[in-house]
């Protein structure tokens, strides 16, 4: 059985190209923070790239796409009912993002844009100087830095639990088909 058989494709070279560019500007962002204006650039790629992946996200076609965040973001009700079950270790695989992850997702993205923001708006004439403005970007900023881990605990969770290996499937995009009592 060749790979193609035996996985099927969930994430599309787009999502997976933005996830990974994202993930390096804002990690060498955080990490280089001290460097005026690498920090500078690095901020403004992940504005360009969190909007690239937020229009994604919002963009109606195609229809049954697991980016689009109509396809897996739910809502409170049942984000804590999963919540309760990965508690007891019961909870369902789910091909695309499970309803914990897809929170991540939405405020990685928003904080993202939030702390990239601000740095933007930081270094125009208008706001050149507000200390305010850079006391909300840093906190921002650090809040970001705190979601990271909890975002790759999350994965390694999941890959432990259901047996598969998320970060591989968001390199090459594919996952095992979905069995009985699979989410899809």
């Amino acid at each position: 059985m060749n790979e193609s058989q035996a996985t099927v494709r969930v994430w599309s070279l787009a999502v997976r190209v933005l996830h990974w560019a994202l993930a390096f500007s804002v990690l060498s962002a955080l990490a280089l923070h001290e460097f005026g204006e690498v920090h500078e650039w690095l901020g403004y790629a992940a504005i360009a790239i969190a909007t690239l992946r937020v229009l994604m996200g919002l963009a109606p076609w195609p229809r049954r796409s697991p980016a689009r965040f109509a396809n897996f973001v739910r809502g409170p009700k049942h984000t804590l009912a999963y919540a309760g079950q990965v508690v007891m270790g019961s909870e369902r695989r789910h091909l695309g993002h499970n309803p914990l992850g897809a929170w991540m997702v939405v405020s990685l993205l928003g904080m993202t844009l939030l702390a990239a923001g601000t740095g933007a708006l930081y270094v125009t004439d208008t706001f050149w100087g507000m200390e305010w403005l850079e006391d909300v970007h840093e906190v921002l900023g650090w809040t970001l830095a705190c979601l990271v881990p909890v975002h790759v605990l999350g994965a390694i969770h999941a890959s432990r639990h259901h047996r598969e290996n998320l970060v591989a499937s968001m390199v090459h995009g594919r996952k095992r088909p979905p069995a009985e009592g699979d989410v899809t």
